[in-house]
């Protein structure tokens, strides 16, 4: 599998700016449920409810994302670094918004090139839809005027959503938001939960 070549670039710290994808800002009308039932890189049907005492960090994107999303994922892997230790009672989550393309096995080495922890998930176009839906988190698919139907990108809402121990949904952290912040409003939230609770 070849692994989109922005991701690996940005992971090193060899490439900046966007290229062909924009964030956009989440839907605000309702208040997000944080739930979701997609499927993991084995087939596996994962929910929010999946992961008892583990907090959840999630952001929706794609493997071609040319900067957002591998942006996104060298952030989560700097926040679980600094929770050093507990950042077991943190679980990190990828969910795709191009099924067409991002299939379990994509999802599968694109994540393990940040950490071998984050998880990615798709599903069917309905399903992430709905994922996304319950997290007031947009996307379009985008094509140039006269480019080939498979020749896109995808706009989507950036930045991470965090889950709490029990699945429901807690916050969100924007897009410019530092990972070191991030982490030390984890670390607080980890502090105020009683430890036989994430075990």
């Amino acid at each position: 599998m070849k692994v989109p070549i922005p991701a690996l670039l940005l992971a090193a710290g060899l490439a900046t700016g966007s290229v062909g994808a924009a964030a956009i800002p989440d839907d605000e009308e309702t208040p997000p449920s944080g739930r979701y039932l997609l499927m993991d890189a084995n087939g596996r049907a994962v929910t929010n409810a999946d992961f008892p005492g583990q907090f959840q960090l999630l952001a929706f994107g794609y493997t071609y994302c040319p900067d957002i999303c591998p942006t996104t994922l060298v952030e989560a892997t700097a926040i679980l670094k600094q929770l050093g230790d507990r950042a077991s009672r943190v679980q990190p989550i990828f969910i795709t918004v191009d099924p067409q393309l991002d299939t379990p096995e994509v999802l599968a080495t694109y994540t393990a090139y940040f950490h071998p922890r984050i998880i990615g998930l798709t599903g069917s176009a309905s399903l992430i839809a709905r994922a996304a839906q319950n997290f007031n988190a947009r996307y379009e698919k985008v094509t140039e005027p006269g480019a080939p139907a498979d020749r896109y990108h995808v706009d989507h809402s950036a930045g991470m959503y965090l889950l709490g121990p029990d699945g429901s949904y807690i916050r969100k952290f924007g897009y410019s938001t530092p990972a070191a912040e991030i982490a030390e409003r984890i670390e607080m939230l980890l502090d105020e939960t009683p430890t036989a609770r994430v075990q």
